[in-house]
């Protein structure tokens, strides 16, 4: 697929944006449910006159893992900003709620890793272990902090073993809130005269509603407030639970897509529900055609459009692009890193799992299956692999 490739910044301000921090962003929307909404036009957040929809998004289009998580600690605006001055053609946020409602941009609701929060004595009593989604975890969570108690800590580097060069910008940013993130979004896209195109993920939305934190119905009054419900609104929505897809299906008509994990593993929905689908079953044309019933795309770990042997390296692609898109779906992959410890083993560069490998050449794999769009900590790497690609 060609098509939308305009909108992608040519090498030379690729490079100029790594280095200055200046670019420009992709365009385009999606699909929905209900038909006074999508009578409703207007441009407002959701940049109804851009039109057209997610399939004017460049193909492959490049999404800014967390932002640009490979430069800067993930999930704050300092990430957001410098993927959207990269050119990334979409920012992914991972949402999950304070104790009083908000919903904040994290990675995990648990924020032992990715805040000062450690460190700090005033919250060390609410150090404390909970089941999530069947696993247990030891540390701080969102859901026991007001957003005014959060809004006190201070972000930090996830993986400063991998990135030790992002722990240098270690305190700089405060946790965002989702509506902070759609008015600089909305600011952006004004700016730069285009939309700014979001992908939103709701966290464990199973657990949150069992304690009666339910992401949906805040995130769908959020898109509203903002305009970014309508089918052709700037904006995926994205969840590893098929029902929380599925209710918000009937909220907004924003395009949704699925996240898939191992082949192996089951939705948390599903254990909960007792259904005995595993993802294996969902990426069959049986799976894949349910799927489309309520949602536009897949997001599926690279490892379903391409396996890895025993050692590590490439095996035989699967069927799951043709498939996919034969049920009309998109496929928007995770995740791309340039670290040799994330790359396949063919990629890997010398025996230092931090240094960097031949990402350019793991990318181009991927993009020769067709895949529409993949998640990259380095928004500036992927757009110079796709701009190769693209280039023949």
């Amino acid at each position: 697929m060609t098509h939308g490739a305009e909108g992608t910044p040519g090498r030379r301000t690729v490079l100029g944006a790594a280095v200055l921090g200046s670019a420009a962003l992709g365009m385009a929307a999606a699909p929905g449910a209900h038909a006074a909404e999508r009578a409703a036009g207007g441009l407002g957040g959701g940049g109804e006159r851009h039109g057209a929809g997610y399939r004017s998004l460049p193909v492959p289009t490049v999404i800014a893992h967390r932002g640009a998580s490979g430069y800067r600690p993930e999930h704050t605006l300092g990430a957001y900003q410098l993927a959207l001055d990269m050119g990334a053609h979409v920012i992914e946020q991972d949402l999950v709620p304070t104790r009083d409602g908000h919903l904040v941009c994290r990675h995990e609701n648990d924020i032992t890793g990715t805040t000062d929060v450690a460190s700090r004595p005033e919250f060390a009593s609410r150090r404390t272990t909970k089941s999530v989604d069947g696993t247990d975890f030891t540390g701080w969570f969102t859901e026991d902090f007001t957003l005014a108690e959060l809004k006190t800590l201070r972000a930090k580097e996830r993986i400063p073993a991998s990135r030790p060069q992002n722990t240098l910008y270690d305190g700089r940013w405060t946790i965002p809130t989702f509506e902070e993130v759609l008015r600089w979004a909305d600011e952006e896209g004004r700016r730069r005269g285009r939309p700014v195109w979001l992908h939103v993920e709701t966290k464990h939305p199973t657990y949150f509603r069992g304690i009666g934190l339910g992401l949906e119905e805040r995130l769908a009054k959020l898109l509203r407030r903002h305009g970014r419900h309508r089918r052709h609104s700037p904006v995926f929505l994205q969840s590893f639970e098929p029902s929380s897809i599925q209710r918000l299906a009937k909220l907004v008509d924003s395009p949704r897509v699925v996240l898939l994990s191992g082949a192996n593993t089951r939705p948390w929905d599903f254990v909960q529900a007792g259904d005995p689908r595993t993802v294996a079953d969902l990426v069959t044309p049986q799976g894949l055609k349910w799927i489309a019933s309520f949602a536009q795309g897949i997001g599926p770990t690279l490892d379903l459009v391409v396996p890895r042997d025993a050692s590590g390296k490439l095996g035989t692609p699967t069927t799951l692009v043709r498939d996919a898109h034969a049920q009309g779906l998109i496929l928007h992959p995770y995740t791309m890193r340039n670290e040799n410890s994330f790359l396949p083993a063919d990629f890997r560069r010398g025996t230092d799992p931090h240094a960097y490998g031949d990402a350019f050449g793991a990318f181009r794999v991927y993009f020769e299956q067709g895949i529409d769009g993949i998640f990259t900590d380095n928004p500036d790497t992927g757009l110079l692999a796709r701009e190769d690609f693209v280039d023949g």
